[in-house]
């Protein structure tokens, strides 16, 4: 009985394929933009998440601890002041820290943040589940030690995305930029130039999008700087620089990773409580809570529109199948005439609208899963998010299954409507 009835509402449905077709487009649409929020809003929670996996404390100057996740990590914004090199040394020797990774912002190449670190930042940062970072060419960079010969100060390691992006290979050699240029338009460090001495694996996180130098590096493209410009008449050789002191006067931030990390509390009051230094401390995690707090209204606001949208759509079947009711009394007529009865005609309505909207929710899921698929290369470098698998979204799958519900549900008012009509409706001409 039921596979005669899923016969006969499915040919119902296809002789009216153009009036439903757009309401099936409708239905996609709507799946698309319920699903596809809350893609973006797992996607982007868990690449922010994973881009701190190693990390308990960072420690900066003295900020909000959103800014300083978002500077020191994301490569968003600007500190406004740093941190003397001398504290990076004394957390450096601190016996309960693991290891202290320093951070150096303020220059970059082409539209990547340039990164000055310590080679030690390539094996112990770690991401995601507490993965390590590995090159798919090359090495890292060597750190600088009197003695050593001018060019060990300048050499890089490049993200992922920088060499795919700007096509790189071992051995190029890239000028960097004074400054967080979005491209590279103001004062250039082309006097210094620097070798590609390394490419690292993707990570999904900021690190692909950044360009990794040495402290003594960075220190060594502004020793004729001052005031963040070109001192007049200074321009000093890339072979010169050995000359100078190239110990970095301060760091934008430090990542530390501790032995105990039940310590984790009284280490961030220490600090932020020093008399003589004024730094900030905080736990990664709740400074990305603190984010998402933030942003919480505006996924609110994404939400209800994408429930609008739905709700729309769902009243727009109902709609679509009460005025075509009026145009198929006298195939309801012909039905009731050959033997159907009213809850036969009553079930045949429920299934039209049932199979609508599960096969609209069918194709916008398969829909978003393909483009999620082939434009995830894309999201990740544009945006640095690392797309989530669909089965992930429990609340968007459970919004998207509620739809489908829910639209379902509302084929029972033209259902309803059929089931009272009489036979002699249809077969009347002048109600016709």
């Amino acid at each position: 009985m039921i596979q005669t009835l899923l016969l006969l509402a499915s040919r119902s449905a296809w002789s009216r394929k153009a009036s439903l077709l757009l309401l099936l487009l409708s239905v996609i649409t709507s799946t698309c933009l319920l699903l596809g929020i809350d893609l973006a809003r797992q996607s982007a929670k868990a690449s922010f998440s994973n881009a701190v996996a190693g990390t308990d404390l960072i420690v900066g100057a003295q900020t909000s601890p959103v800014s300083l996740l978002l500077y020191s990590v994301f490569r968003i914004g600007q500190a406004t002041q740093n941190v003397p090199y001398s504290e990076f040394e004394r957390l450096e020797k601190d016996p309960r820290v693991k290891h202290a990774l320093p951070i150096a912002l303020g220059d970059s190449y082409r539209g990547f943040a340039v990164v000055g670190t310590k080679s030690a930042y390539f094996e112990q940062f770690l991401y995601g589940a507490r993965q390590n970072l590995q090159f798919a060419e090359g090495q890292s960079f060597e750190d600088y030690q009197i003695g050593k010969p001018a060019g060990v100060l300048f050499q890089a390691v490049l993200g992922a995305e920088v060499a795919k992006r700007l096509k790189h290979q071992l051995g190029d050699r890239i000028a960097l930029s004074h400054g967080m240029q979005i491209q590279q338009t103001g004062p250039s460090h082309a006097d210094k130039p620097f070798t590609v001495v390394g490419i690292l694996k993707p990570t999904g996180t900021p690190v692909d999008q950044s360009v990794h130098i040495s402290l003594a590096g960075m220190e060594a493209i502004h020793v004729d700087w001052a005031a963040g410009v070109p001192v007049p008449g200074a321009d000093i050789p890339a072979e010169y620089v050995t000359k100078f002191n190239l110990q970095p006067k301060s760091v934008t931030a430090v990542l530390l990773a501790l032995n105990n990390r039940a310590g984790v509390f009284r280490i961030q009051r220490e600090l932020e409580n020093r008399p003589d230094a004024a730094l900030s401390a905080i736990l990664p995690g709740v400074a990305l809570s603190s984010l998402w707090q933030t942003v919480g209204l505006v996924e609110q606001v994404l939400l209800f529109v994408a429930a609008l949208v739905a709700l729309v759509s769902a009243l727009g079947l109902v709609s679509v199948m009460l005025v075509a009711l009026g145009q198929r009394r006298r195939e309801m007529a012909v039905l009731r005439s050959v033997g159907a009865g009213p809850r036969t005609v009553f079930t045949l309505l429920c299934l039209e609208s049932a199979l609508v909207m599960l096969l609209g929710v069918s194709l916008g899921i398969l829909l978003l899963a393909v483009a999620g698929s082939a434009f995830a290369p894309w999201v990740q470098a544009q945006f640095g998010l690392q797309l989530v698998p669909l089965f992930e979204l429990k609340a968007g799958l459970a919004a998207v299954a509620a739809f489908a519900g829910f639209g379902s549900l509302l084929g029972v008012v033209p259902a309803v409507q059929a089931y009272r009509s009489q036979l002699q409706d249809g077969l009347n001409p002048r109600l016709n």
